[in-house]
């Protein structure tokens, strides 16, 4: 079982925890590192219904917290699960009781038993256990008696109150360590989205201690805390947007989608009645740009990139490949609007059509991803590519999961002009210096990457002779080189004559086929 991850407010999710708290659900499960946030919500929670307040770890077992920050340990102590579960059982009281930390305790047996009786004896009282972790550790035995909740990140009305707060003691104590207009506060609080409240703060703090002052500089340097922080999953990677559209030839026709699309993004979008932007999967030939256009549409929609690797979601404990998904959606979700990359897509999935080999984790988790692509309303577009048509599910094709399908082919003699004189002048070359004509014939049915290897290659050999490059080191390197549309040229053929029913084209018609 996976939660679906719910891009809903803080807000909206207290409400209702609050109501299934009044309406005397046993047992509550909620998912989140952020233990202190939620203590504080549910105390208040406590305080607003007239119910005491309890919370339990295994170090200092049942505590009881009073008004004004007091705190009083339960006679007895009850730092052992059973003997917790039973106390909070027998006492005659109107509270709500949080277990801290208690998921690991549910591969016992008799914890599991215990804690199921505890739940129907509660039914029919005003008190209430939820169990606060950051992990899913859900037994089927306990599947009907317990409600699970995915407790979100921050949203941008508590990420800004928190900003307010740090800016106000800033300020307190240096009036000029604070330089931010109401925009730059906004950028600020766009930044740490997808941060815990915990995380945001020492972010800010960090950003404030740096030079002195917080101020619109400081964006960046909360976007490398989030970096970080991100990085730390082991599962989404943060990619800087370091590519632009620019630096991709051809493609006119997928470009100019982009750039449209990339509009829904704009303030006044879903006023205007525009849905978020789901995304796009981008299909063909390898090495002919779709993974750099990932890069280069998060560069040109000023969005952060973040890359799930699918590889890294399948591990070998039972249940840990749905967690695992689970909380890569939720980061993305958190720091939305991002852009999510799923590259290779297919062969991450390539498993989840047979539950053989892994015992249906990769079709779980594969139903997963294909409900939050269809269900999802937060603002993460996903650019996902393959290379491999055939294998791919016809699950992923439908309609609603992404906005629209592009087929990427070779690139045509215009578009391989293109993408020389990019990879020219990237490397401080005049392209008007070579014969780009020349160049492009003879590198009919090569690939990007193919073209950007013959430059290299040619940079070489004029390197080793020590001489400037000139267009025969290029044409010598494409001599010597074998292209795509030879080695994958079946392949290529029934990707082509799929694509011509199912997919858009990413540049003009006659492009992507070779020449000759």
């Amino acid at each position: 079982m996976i939660p679906g991850v719910n891009p809903r407010s803080t807000r909206q999710i207290v409400d209702e925890i609050d109501l299934l708290i009044r309406a005397r659900y046993p047992v509550l499960y909620l998912l989140t590192h952020e233990e202190t946030r939620v203590e504080y919500l549910l105390q208040q929670m406590a305080q607003r219904q007239g119910k005491l307040f309890f919370t339990w770890t295994a170090t200092r077992g049942l505590i009881q917290h009073k008004s004004a920050g007091a705190q009083q340990a339960v006679q007895g102590d009850h730092r052992e699960p059973i003997e917790m579960l039973r106390q909070i059982e027998q006492r005659d009281v109107s509270a709500i009781f949080v277990l801290f930390d208690f998921h690991p305790y549910l591969n016992d047996p008799l914890i599991v038993r215990t804690l199921r009786e505890a739940a129907h004896a509660l039914k029919n009282t005003y008190k209430n256990i939820v169990v606060v972790s950051p992990s899913l550790n859900l037994p089927n035995e306990l599947d009907k008696e317990i409600t699970l909740i995915d407790f979100p990140l921050p949203d941008m009305e508590e990420l800004t109150s928190l900003l307010r707060s740090v800016c106000r003691a800033i300020w307190t104590k240096n009036k000029n360590a604070v330089n931010l207009s109401n925009e730059d506060a906004s950028q600020l609080v766009r930044a740490a989205q997808g941060l815990t409240l915990t995380e945001a703060e020492n972010a800010f703090a960090k950003a404030a201690v740096s030079d002195g002052v917080l101020d619109i500089k400081d964006v960046d340097l909360v976007l490398t805390e989030k970096k970080q922080i991100i990085r730390k999953s082991g599962i989404l990677e943060f990619y800087p947007g370091e590519s632009s559209l620019n630096d991709i030839g051809g493609l006119a026709h997928l470009k100019a989608w982009l750039n449209v699309r990339g509009k829904g993004f704009d303030p006044g979008a879903r006023e205007f009645g525009l849905p978020a932007p789901k995304g796009v999967l981008l299909l063909g030939a390898p090495g002919c740009g779709k993974s750099l256009m990932a890069k280069a549409v998060s560069n040109a929609w000023n969005l952060p990139l973040l890359r799930l690797d699918l590889g890294r979601i399948f591990s070998g404990l039972l249940g840990s490949s749905e967690e695992n998904m689970r909380k890569a959606l939720k980061v993305a979700e958190g720091a939305a609007p991002a852009i999510l990359w799923i590259d290779e897509i297919e062969k991450g999935l390539a498993g989840s059509t047979s539950g053989f080999s892994d015992g249906g984790a990769a079709a779980r988790v594969f139903g997963a991803l294909l409900t939050w692509m269809q269900e999802k309303t937060s603002q993460v577009f996903v650019v996902a590519t393959a290379n491999k048509i055939e294998i791919l599910p016809p699950e992923l094709m439908r309609r609603g999961r992404f906005d629209e399908i592009f087929f990427v082919d070779l690139p045509d003699n215009p578009s391989r002009r293109e993408v020389l004189s990019i990879h020219l002048r990237k490397r401080g070359r005049d392209p008007a210096q070579f014969d780009l004509i020349a160049m492009a014939d003879a590198t009919d049915g090569f690939s990007g990457a193919e073209l950007e290897h013959c430059v290299v290659e040619g940079m070489f050999h004029a390197f080793h002779d020590q001489r400037p490059l000139d267009t025969k080191d290029v044409l010598k390197a494409a001599a010597e080189t074998v292209p795509l549309s030879v080695t994958y040229a079946e392949e290529l053929d029934r990707a082509r004559d799929w694509a011509a029913t199912r997919a858009r084209l990413a540049d003009t018609p006659s492009s992507g086929h070779t020449d000759g």
